[in-house]
C-alpha cells in the first residue's frame, strides 16, 4: 500500500484505445511495512449507445449460471449467494465453501477455467493466493483462483471508498484541514503531504487518494463527510448495494484492521462501478500532477504557497526499471501492508477489449511482482478473450436487479435498470483534467442488463455495450 519512493519519469505510452460506458447505478516501487500507497462528478455530453441483442450462445450460458444458483440456492436457502457468515479474518487456506456470487465455479477453491482446443494455457508462476480476469463489459469472468477469498485489501479498498464519496461535491468544492481531520492516520501510511491550516481543492485531494494513496487525504475527506465512523458505514452501505458481499471495511484508506477484508472478486465488481465515473476514470488513469505546497515566506517577507509533482505509484501506468508500462493500462489502484501483502486491480483495452484484473498478495516476494502477475494474466485475458468459455459472471448492483425483476419479462435489454434507450443519461466525456499532464483517458461502463423471468429459469444478458471508442492521447 505504500510506495515513499519517488517514481521515475513516466515513459512514453503506446496509443491505445479506450472507451465511454455509461453508469449503470442509479447513484449520481518499495512498501514500507505498514499503511497506504503513495495517490462531485463532471458534466456529461451525448452519445448514442447501441444495444447488443441475446444471442443464443449467452442466453444459454446465462441460462446455466443461473440456473446453477438457484440450484444452489434452493439447496442451502437462505444465503447461498452471500459469502460465508463466520469470520472476517482472513484465513491461512481458502475455506472450502466460499461465496457462489456470480456462478457455483467460482465458490470453489483453486483455479477455476475453461481450457479447450485454441484457448491459451494459463501464464506459469502465478503465485498470488487469490486472482480474477474479468471482461469489464460482459461481465464474464474468463478464468479465476480462489475468486471469493476473503483477503485483507489494502489501499485497493480506496476503490471503495472514492466510489462511496464521489458524487458528494463538485471538483471545485475547497477545505480548509483542521489537526483534527488528520487525527487517527496510521503510523507509517503513505502521504500525499497534506498540511493543516492549508486550503485544497476537492479535485487536489483525490488526486492525492488516487496518484500517492494518500492516507492524510483519504482522511481530509472522511472528515468532510462527517467523520471516519460514517464514512465507513457507507463504503459497507455501498458494497452491500454493489452484492461485493465478500467485503467489510473497517478503515477508509485500507489501512490494516482486524475484520477487513475484501476478495479478488469484490475488488473487480467495485473497480467497475467505480470506472462508470468519469472523474474516478480522469483520476486512476492520471500519471502525474501537481499538489499544492505549504504556505512559506519568500526571501521578500511575502507569503507564497507553490505546488510539487506528484506520480502515480500504480506500476503498470507509470513504469519503473523492471517493469514497464503495460500497453492500453488506464488504472486502476495497486496497494501493500504488512498484512495484506502487494495488492492491485487494473483495467487494460486492447483491439476494442476491455478487460479487468485483480492480482492479491503474491506469495513471490521479487521487486513488482504483483504487476508482473498481473501483466502477464493480462497477456493471458486478451488472447483468451472470445476463445474461452467464462466460469462465471460480474452481477450488476443489487437496485439494477431489483428493477429487472420489477421490469418483467416485458422489458427489453437496454431498458430495464437504467439501461441504453432512448431517454437515457447521456454518456460520460472524455477529460483530461487541469494540472494533470498524464493520459486523460476515460473508461466506465454502461447500462444495458436485462433480466427476464420466463418457464422457472432466471436468463440474464448483461452484456454493457461500449456507446464509443476514443484514442488515447500519447503522453509527453
Amino acid at each position: 500500500m505504500t510506495q515513499l519512493h519517488t517514481p521515475k519519469a513516466s515513459r512514453n505510452q503506446e496509443t491505445g484505445r479506450l472507451s465511454f460506458m455509461r453508469p449503470v447505478s442509479p447513484r449520481g516501487v518499495r512498501f514500507p511495512s505498514r499503511g497506504g500507497d503513495r495517490a462531485g462528478t463532471s458534466a456529461e455530453m451525448a452519445c448514442t449507445l447501441r444495444t447488443v441483442p441475446a444471442t443464443e450462445k449467452t442466453v444459454r450460458r446465462s441460462a446455466l449460471v443461473a440456473s446453477a444458483v438457484l440450484l444452489s440456492t434452493a439447496l442451502t436457502a437462505p444465503a447461498a449467494l452471500a459469502a460465508p457468515k463466520p469470520t472476517t479474518s482472513p484465513s491461512a487456506a481458502p475455506p472450502a465453501r466460499m461465496s457462489i456470487v456470480g456462478g457455483e465455479r467460482l465458490g470453489r477453491p483453486g483455479t477455476q477455467v475453461n481450457l479447450a482446443a485454441g484457448v491459451p494455457v494459463l501464464p506459469k508462476e502465478l503465485s498470488a493466493r487469490s486472482w480474477i480476469v474479468a471482461d469489464a463489459e460482459s461481465g464474464d469472468v474468463l478464468a479465476a483462483h480462489n475468486a471469493h477469498w476473503r483477503l485483507a485489501p489494502a489501499s485497493t479498498l480506496k476503490m471503495l471508498f472514492a466510489d462511496t464519496l464521489l458524487p458528494k461535491w463538485p471538483r471545485t468544492t475547497t477545505h480548509r484541514v483542521e489537526t483534527s481531520d488528520l487525527a487517527g492516520v496510521g503510523s507509517g501510511s503513505s502521504m500525499v503531504g497534506v498540511k493543516e491550516d492549508e486550503t485544497y481543492t476537492v479535485h487536489d485531494l483525490w488526486l492525492g487518494v488516487f496518484l500517492r494513496s494518500g492516507n492524510d487525504a483519504v482522511h481530509v475527506l472522511s472528515a468532510m463527510n462527517g467523520g471516519v465512523e460514517k464514512t465507513v458505514d457507507e463504503m459497507n452501505e455501498h458494497a452491500e448495494e454493489l452484492q461485493a458481499l465478500d467485503t467489510h471495511a473497517v478503515s477508509p484508506d485500507g489501512y490494516d484492521a482486524p475484520g477487513q477484508v475484501s476478495s479478488a472478486y469484490d475488488l473487480t465488481l467495485i473497480a467497475r462501478s467505480g470506472l462508470q465515473k468519469k472523474d474516478f476514470r480522469e483520476y486512476c488513469s492520471t500519471v502525474r500532477a501537481q499538489f499544492p505546497g505549504e504556505t512559506r515566506k519568500n526571501k521578500k517577507g511575502k507569503r507564497v504557497r507553490g505546488s510539487f509533482e506528484i506520480q502515480n505509484t500504480n506500476r503498470l501506468l507509470s513504469g519503473d526499471y523492471d517493469v514497464p508500462v503495460y500497453q492500453g493500462i488506464a488504472g486502476v489502484k495497486n496497494g501493500n501492508t504488512t498484512h495484506a501483502g502487494a495488492t492491485f486491480t487494473g483495467v487494460a483495452e486492447r483491439d476494442g477489449k476491455v478487460l479487468l484484473v485483480t492480482v492479491m498478495n503474491p506469495v513471490k516476494k521479487e521487486s513488482n511482482e504483483v504487476y508482473k502477475e498481473t501483466a502477464r494474466l493480462f497477456d493471458w485475458g486478451f488472447a483468451a478473450a472470445g476463445k474461452v468459455e467464462p466460469v462465471g459472471e460480474l452481477v450488476p448492483p443489487k437496485s439494477v436487479e431489483e428493477a429487472n425483476a420489477a421490469a418483467g419479462p416485458s422489458a427489453s435489454p437496454g431498458q430495464a435498470g437504467g439501461g441504453t434507450g432512448a431517454g437515457s443519461k447521456p454518456v460520460a466525456s472524455a477529460h483530461t483534467g487541469g494540472g494533470a499532464d498524464g493520459m486523460g483517458v476515460a473508461l466506465g461502463i454502461a447500462g444495458g442488463v436485462a433480466a427476464l423471468l420466463a418457464g422457472g429459469v432466471f436468463l440474464v444478458n448483461r452484456r454493457w455495450p461500449l456507446p464509443d471508442l476514443v484514442r488515447r492521447r500519447p503522453r509527453p
